[in-house]
Parts: C-alpha cells; sequence; structure tokens
C-alpha cells in the first residue's frame, strides 16, 4: 500500500508542497510523461527507466514529524528491487566506477519508517552520482529540505536526473547511464522553488542553483505540478523568494 506520492525524468532537484485548496482532485504525475514503469512504493513512488537503469524522477511528502525516528540506514546497502522483473543496476556496475550510488529520495528521509528506510536503498532509487557532490552540496539541499519541513509543516519533494549530452557515458556490465546533471523542485507553504546541480563537483552556494518552477519547465518541456489549479500554478511557479526558503 502506497502511503503517498508522484515522479519524472529531470534536471537536478526539485521540492513542493501541497495545501488543501491549492490542487485538483487526484493525483497527478509531471507532464509529459514518455515511458517508464511506474512505482508505488510505500513512502514515495518514481518513474523508473529500465533502458537506462536509473529512476526519471522520484516524487514524495515529507512530514514535520518524519523528519526524524528510531531507523538507521546502518547495514543497509543498495539492491536491486526483488519485485520488479525489469532490467536493473547491480552494486558491480558501481564498483570502482570512480561514482558514488546517489539517492535520489535520500534515506535520511525515511528514519522514521523501517520498510520506507530499506525501500530507499533499491537501484531504482539511485543514480550514478559525483561523489564530491554527493557528500557536498546535494547533501546540503537534502539538509534543507528535511528544515523546510520543519518550518512549514510539510514539503513535497520531485527529483531525478537530467539527461542531456550523455557526456559520462554509462557504467558497468549493465550500461547504467550517467547523468548529466540532477533536478529538485520543492513546493512548501505557499512558495515553491527548483534548483539544477550539474553531476560534478560543486562549491557554490545553493542560490546560484536556484531557479523558479517556471523556467524549469521552460528549459526541459515538463509540467512538473499539473495538480495545482491554474490559477495557483501560474502565480506561485512564476518566481522564488530565497529569503522565503533561508537562503
Amino acid at each position: 500500500m502506497t502511503k503517498r506520492t508522484t515522479s519524472y525524468i529531470l534536471p537536478c532537484c526539485l521540492v513542493l508542497v501541497l495545501l488543501t485548496g491549492w490542487i485538483n482532485a487526484g493525483t497527478a504525475a509531471p507532464k509529459p510523461e514518455k515511458g517508464g514503469t511506474h512505482i508505488a512504493y510505500y513512502a514515495y513512488e518514481v518513474m523508473y527507466n529500465p533502458e537506462y537503469r536509473i529512476p526519471k524522477w522520484v516524487r514524495y511528502t515529507l512530514t514535520a514529524a518524519e523528519t526524524d525516528g528510531p531507523y538507521s540506514r546502518s547495514g543497509l546497502n543498495f539492491v536491486p528491487d526483488p519485485s520488479l522483473s525489469l532490467p536493473q543496476a547491480e552494486d558491480s556496475d558501481y564498483r570502482n566506477s570512480g561514482w558514488s550510488r546517489g539517492h535520489m529520495a535520500p534515506a535520511g528521509d525515511f528514519k522514521w519508517c523501517e520498510r520506507a528506510m530499506q525501500e530507499s536503498f533499491y537501484f531504482t532509487n539511485c543514480c550514478p552520482q559525483d561523489i564530491s557532490l554527493n557528500n557536498g552540496q546535494w547533501k546540503t539541499l537534502e539538509e534543507k529540505v528535511r528544515g523546510w519541513a520543519k518550518k512549514f509543516g510539510s514539503v513535497t519533494v520531485v527529483t531525478g536526473p537530467l539527461l542531456m549530452d550523455n557526456a559520462y557515458g554509462t557504467i558497468g556490465r549493465n550500461k547504467v547511464v550517467v547523468p548529466d546533471a540532477f533536478f529538485n523542485a520543492d513546493l512548501a507553504g505557499e512558495q515553491c522553488i527548483a534548483f539544477v546541480m550539474y553531476n560534478k563537483p560543486r562549491n557554490e552556494n545553493l542560490q546560484k542553483c536556484a531557479m523558479s518552477v517556471d523556467r524549469l519547465e521552460e528549459l526541459y518541456g515538463i509540467d512538473f505540478f499539473p495538480e495545482l489549479k491554474d490559477r495557483v500554478e501560474v502565480q506561485i511557479e512564476a518566481g522564488y523568494n530565497l529569503k522565503y526558503w533561508g537562503l
């Protein structure tokens, strides 16, 4: 049974919070949606690309109460989803590749639930990611997201890889595609913001990676939040307020 969710393939990172009255009835994935296999895990959902062995996008909602908990990532390693009969990455693909195993939905957001923590270590939630980026700026953004969940009560996150020139090729026997960049978009309270980070060491602050959701949608032709009512979508996706996000 799914707790809640949504997803797509894009640039860097994306996070959102949806309020009552802001969204149309039902749930909706980012559009346009071309190919991929939709998987609903307990705490997040993913649009998985079996051809590239990476997710297209991952979406979940994090509440303030879920920002901490008793469950640790200790002893957990990435594994293929045993319930999925599609091509997946394997640990050997990453070993000695020079790339880290990068969570899209971070394990740190699932300390509240043992099952959610375990499912975050499926390769369907993983991309080859620059080691310095994974341990640096990307991690900083993940920590910011948890802070926003505490501050605003909840945040809905859409995140995933961006494929452009395929400058880094593939890794391993299973030819896992290495993304050119990653996206992250956040919606919380009455504001939303998007981030794009290239798959290489980054030293800039988050302000330099930030952009409006509209800008991200214009660049990549995707409606990230089709469930938002049109009048609200136009209003909140057009810009972003760094002060609101504490940046």
